[in-house]
């Protein structure tokens, strides 16, 4: 799921998956990041159970290589 365009069925709220979290109780998440608004704020990134996200058809996955800096962009949320 990892750089896909995914939209949140309940909110709407859509961007990128940027992370992945498996959890022991099966609930798990994606760290889903908006894009740009007009204004050029950056929308705070949200955590989404996984059930909840479709993803965009037609929008091409993002491929990062991060050999060079690899790092989470925030940290999952704690349960």
């Amino acid at each position: 799921m990892n750089g896909f365009t995914v939209r949140d069925r309940i909110t709407g709220f859509s961007g990128v998956v940027t992370g992945v979290v498996e959890y022991l109780t099966g609930c798990n998440q994606a760290l889903v990041v908006p894009m740009m608004q007009p204004d050029g704020k950056l929308p705070e990134s949200q955590w989404f159970d996984l059930q909840r996200l479709d993803v965009v058809p037609d929008v091409a996955r993002i491929v990062l290589s991060n050999g060079a800096t690899p790092g989470c962009d925030r940290a999952p949320p704690k349960r």
